[in-house]
């Protein structure tokens, strides 16, 4: 009779009951008194260990199954030193082999992060389950890993318990959300004076939405709970409001777990009209969907749901909303970039940024659930690989529900770190980054060469236009640093007198944590010879620039406007035929087409020499792949007219071709638009 019900209990996931009726199983003299405590944050992947301690076809005794099924009600209500403890006795049970996983999980869970590595070995050479498990144990192991790496912890951040009487009365809270502004937010908690519909409910064990905002000097008020129709007799929770105070949280019963759904409830002072339940785009049937995040712009809502079509686990999923806060279109699964095969949750998207912070108990996680990071690249549509925040954001328990402001100054996290007289409730603490220090460095180069170029210029431009440009300079080695902000794009250049400019952009936008970059320079010493612009065509017997021509002049007029300080010669060269004179004249209006293009691209004229050389300055000889060919005595062959009458036919045409040519060269670098 008591092993039925607490079959039953277990499966509708009352590990609490459960735990109560399997002890009772094994001394039914025992009668324990424990509370259901509210904790919304679900691990669909512990299926996998369970399918494996059902007791069909398994040849195990009743207090075999009865020990192993106690210490995953311990594992599963996170009271992980009892479960340690149960695990230490069941994990070399040849009858559940799986129990050596949850063991070293147990073990993670408690710091002891060296024995959970021996035990995750051993469990990874001998299991012979399948593949699943064997997978999460070798990203378990790379948690423990990580936690022993000293550098992992970020001695900048410091987390502490925001206030009790504001955030944490009660038996439960979590799940801060920015609220209409920075100084306004929401929560979860489960307090005494909640809502609740029958006499006999505690609502101090009953999740509602409360809100509160900083008064004129800082402060938190009291925290204010919405009331009905949005909080109802069951677990509301984890909201997040768009432009429009429309409301998305999620809602349960501790009748069934297993049904966690996103509601919405829309908002008018403060008042609410009843909330609906999102439908199957966002709410399959059969599966859970919870933890909703609204983008800034009110256009997308993000969420956690193991639904099918998944990377295993609970993912994380978007979808389109309307202005109205209504849902557009399928739900898209974030991919295999951001979701491992374990459970991803409580997704928050920081849009200075572009960054997607998430908890996870996948990747290198330290200890059930960690906060991650991962980058989105606008260009590429996709998610860098996650980053652990490390500690102190993350322990060795769960830590969840990370959200930051727009500076990523300040923030808060929820998390189970600290014992509290349940046993296991989820706390809000507030997070504080010291301020992000961008260290830029780096040396200016020749150009082709690993030769120093000191006492080069740098001008540093926002290219928002927001902050004034500035000026640094490389030292003798070659080595310049500088500090710059997140949330900027900077147009970067170097320039000497001598050489050509080198440039680059550094954007900071995705950067959230203080970090050194590194910007090399490599500038190329400005040569005495013209430079052939290679693809100027012009019509025959004519000096109208083909269309090719113009797409080669807006490099050149490209090149001219980083060089701003530098005046070029356009130059123009025909080949013999024809006469010396109509040579020279043809190839005098060339060069003027070219400068008048790029006259009218917005070069300055004064910066400009249009100059026709006809036929007088044949070029060198080289081959088709721009190699000198050399006479006998190593010097360059000049292609004069004589030279080439000694070529072959073919080839008289590939030298003429040469010959015809549009190049350019400096002829001053003192040029300022200032001065003019």
């Amino acid at each position: 009779m008591w092993l039925n019900t607490a079959d039953n209990y277990f499966a509708k996931k009352d590990y609490q009951n459960a735990l109560i009726h399997y002890q009772l199983v094994l001394n039914d003299t025992i009668a324990l008194n424990e509370l259901i405590l509210p904790y919304e944050t679900q691990i669909s992947n512990r299926s996998l260990s369970k399918k494996a301690t059902e007791k069909a076809g398994k040849s195990v005794t009743l207090e075999e199954y009865t020990n192993h099924q106690i210490a995953l009600c311990y594992q599963y209500t996170f009271d992980y030193k009892r479960a340690e403890e149960q695990l230490a006795k069941t994990y070399t049970s040849p009858g559940y082999p799986e129990d050596a996983f949850l063991y070293g999980n147990a073990l993670k869970n408690n710091r002891n992060y060296s024995k959970a590595i021996d035990i995750y070995e051993g469990f990874i050479r001998s299991y012979t389950g399948g593949d699943s498990l064997i997978a999460l144990a070798k990203i378990a192991l790379q948690g423990c890993v990580y936690a022993l790496d000293e550098n992992q912890v970020k001695t900048e951040v410091t987390v502490q318990l925001a206030t009790d009487s504001v955030f944490n009365e009660g038996t439960s809270s979590f799940a801060v959300s920015y609220f209409g502004g920075e100084d306004r937010v929401m929560f979860t908690s489960a307090r005494p004076h909640g809502v609740i519909l029958k006499p006999e409910q505690q609502s101090e064990f009953l999740c509602d939405v409360y809100w509160t905002e900083k008064d004129d000097n800082g402060n938190w008020k009291s925290a204010t709970n919405f009331g009905r129709p949005m909080n109802s007799a069951q677990h509301d929770a984890a909201s997040a409001v768009n432009n429009n105070n429309t409301i998305f949280y999620t809602r349960w019963s501790d009748a069934n777990r297993k049904e966690q759904s996103i509601f919405l409830a829309r908002m008018m002072n403060f008042m609410f009209f009843e909330a609906y339940k999102l439908d199957e785009r966002v709410n399959q049937p059969g599966y859970v969907s919870m933890h909703p995040f609204i983008s800034m712009d009110g256009k997308t809502l993000f969420f956690s749901s193991n639904r099918p079509g998944g990377q295993g686990g609970m993912d994380l999923w978007k979808i389109a909303l309307d202005t109205l806060g209504n849902i557009v279109g399928n739900a898209e699964n974030l991919g295999a970039s951001v979701n491992s095969p374990a459970d991803e949750i409580t997704p928050f998207f920081h849009e200075a940024t572009s960054t997607l912070f998430f908890s996870s108990n996948g990747y290198n996680s330290i200890g059930g659930y960690d906060v991650f990071k991962s980058n989105y690249d606008g260009q590429q549509l996709a998610y860098t690989a996650p980053v652990n925040l490390g500690t102190p954001v993350n322990s060795s328990n769960d830590d969840t529900y990370m959200i930051w402001d727009t500076k990523l100054k300040k923030g808060f996290l929820s998390s189970d770190r600290e014992p509290c007289e349940f046993g296991h409730c989820y706390n809000i603490y507030e997070v504080e980054n010291s301020a992000i220090v961008i260290t830029l460095e780096g040396y200016t180069f020749v150009k082709g060469t690993e030769t120093i170029l000191p006492n080069a210029t740098i001008t540093i431009k926002d290219v928002k236009g927001v902050k004034d440009q500035y000026v640094v300079n490389s030292n003798q080695d070659g080595y310049y640093t500088v500090r710059i902000t997140i949330g900027e794009e900077i147009f970067m250049k170097a320039q000497k007198d001598g050489y050509f400019a080198d440039a680059a952009v550094i954007n900071t936008e995705l950067i959230t944590e203080s970090t050194t970059l590194r910007q090399d320079f490599y500038l190329e010493q400005i040569p005495q010879k013209e430079i052939k612009i290679d693809g100027i065509e012009y019509d025959f017997d004519s000096d109208k620039l083909r269309p090719v021509s113009m797409e080669i002049l807006d490099k050149l007029y490209q090149f001219l406007e980083l060089n701003e300080n530098l005046i070029v010669e356009i130059n123009s060269h025909t080949d013999y035929k024809g006469s010396d004179k109509y040579n020279m004249n043809l190839s005098v209006k060339r060069a003027q087409s070219c400068v008048n293009y790029l006259i009218g691209k917005g070069i300055d004229s004064k910066r400009l020499v249009a100059k026709g050389y006809g036929e007088t300055l044949p070029t060198h000889y080289v081959t088709p792949e721009k190699t000198p060919i050399l006479d006998q005595n190593g010097n360059e062959l000049i292609l004069t007219e004589k030279f080439i009458l000694t070529l072959s036919k073919e080839e008289q045409d590939r030298a003429n071709q040469l010959n015809r040519r549009t190049a350019f060269k400096v002829v001053g670098e003192n040029f300022n638009l200032e001065s003019k």
